[in-house]
């Protein structure tokens, strides 16, 4: 099975500034194949694509004007390229908008690294014209088997390695009762066997990160006043400060992700017999302006993603209902459906049967029964 690893590098000072030539050698080419692409379309009505680029890239490396670019591994500028082409045929095919160009502010840098050419050990990895880069985490990647579309990325100063690796994911692990989930604001999770899984923003970690920010964001939003007023550039003050305002969301994106992964590979490696979701419209959601944060802030949308593929992963059916298909609404003991259920209601009492219980909990046991009715049709 295919699966990616993403590990931390931890490279010395004349690494880094490699990291950071070669990652701006890869923005250099796609904006240059970018360019030739329209100028070329512009003159004959047709677009060049990676192969022609490729030959035309060649032969401007041997003026001397160029020659830095042997400095750097070829694949970096080749797969830069077809990057670039990627997107222009996505646009074709409707699939993407019109590609633009890297801006090496605004972009993140990254490139692509030959996988025959990359050598891992369990402490370190040797990339092309770099050097042996040290591992934050040793072990992680595995050693000894084909490794494919190695990328090196930055974000926010910090360098990572994604690779994907055939390895085997075995879980021996009996198979248990099937289980429904319930996503909301007030808990992250409520899962039909009793377990809730707390939304984090309510925690004091996240509520102090968050007022950092907001008040990180309100000392630059007077800089930038000053700057439409003066018309001055970016004073070193404000770059400061745009620095810390990066390091604080990754703060709380890191946090949210880790909370989100321990979350559903917990759900995954007890192995139940299906997992049940809904089918959530989460931009429809977004629409209520007193709960848009909050729900943006759960992202229920990397939930359903990361469920989807660690599944996959340990050979679990994961069942995914009818958007319209009413799971508050009904009761989960004799099946009576509630019209008149708000969302200010927490506690579902049952007007037939007098049932009475949390209103998650009572939608993750439909979602339950949904998926047993599934597979038993």
């Amino acid at each position: 099975m295919l699966k990616t690893f993403k590990v931390e590098l931890k490279p010395n000072n004349k690494q880094r500034s490699r990291l950071y030539q070669s990652a701006g050698t890869a923005r250099w080419a796609y904006n240059w194949a970018l360019a030739k692409s329209k100028e070329h379309y512009i003159q004959t009505g047709k677009f060049l694509f990676d192969g022609e680029l490729r030959r035309q890239l060649t032969q401007l490396k041997k003026t001397p004007e160029f020659a830095w670019l042997y400095e750097y591994s070829n694949n970096v500028t080749k797969q830069a390229i077809k990057d670039c082409s990627i997107a222009l045929k996505n646009f074709f095919k409707h699939n993407a908008q019109f590609p633009v160009f890297k801006s090496k502010r605004r972009t993140k840098p990254s490139f692509y690294h030959d996988p025959i050419k990359l050598k891992v050990t369990k402490t370190h990895v040797q990339l092309e014209k770099i050097g042996r880069v040290r591992l934050k985490e040793h072990g992680r990647i595995p050693v000894g088997v084909s490794h494919q579309n190695p990328r090196i990325t930055c974000d926010n100063g910090r360098w990572y390695i994604s690779v994907a690796a055939d390895v085997e994911c075995t879980n021996d692990v009996e198979i248990s009762e099937p289980i429904g989930i319930d996503l909301g604001v007030k808990e992250l999770a409520v899962v039909s066997d009793g377990q809730a899984f707390k939304n984090i923003n309510k925690t004091r970690r996240l509520k102090q990160l968050e007022k950092r920010k907001k008040r990180l964001q309100r000392r630059a939003s007077r800089h930038y006043e000053r700057m439409v007023k003066t018309r001055c550039k970016k004073s070193r003050g404000l770059l400061n400060l745009e620095k810390q305002i990066r390091s604080v969301n990754k703060k709380i994106r890191d946090q949210h992700t880790n909370h989100i992964h321990q979350m559903t590979t917990r759900l995954v490696k007890a192995k139940p017999e299906f997992i049940v979701i809904e089918d959530l419209n989460v931009n429809g959601m977004l629409k209520n302006h007193r709960l848009a944060k909050a729900i943006q802030d759960n992202r229920l949308a990397e939930v359903r993603r990361q469920l989807e593929y660690k599944c996959n992963w340990y050979g679990v059916k994961l069942i995914v209902t009818d958007r319209f298909y009413p799971s508050s609404k009904l009761c989960s003991d004799c099946g009576h459906k509630r019209t008149d259920l708000k969302l200010s209601d927490r506690t579902y009492r049952c007007s037939e049967c007098g049932m009475t219980m949390d209103r998650d909990l009572n939608a993750a046991i439909n979602l339950m029964q949904y998926g047993m009715r599934e597979l038993s049709a």
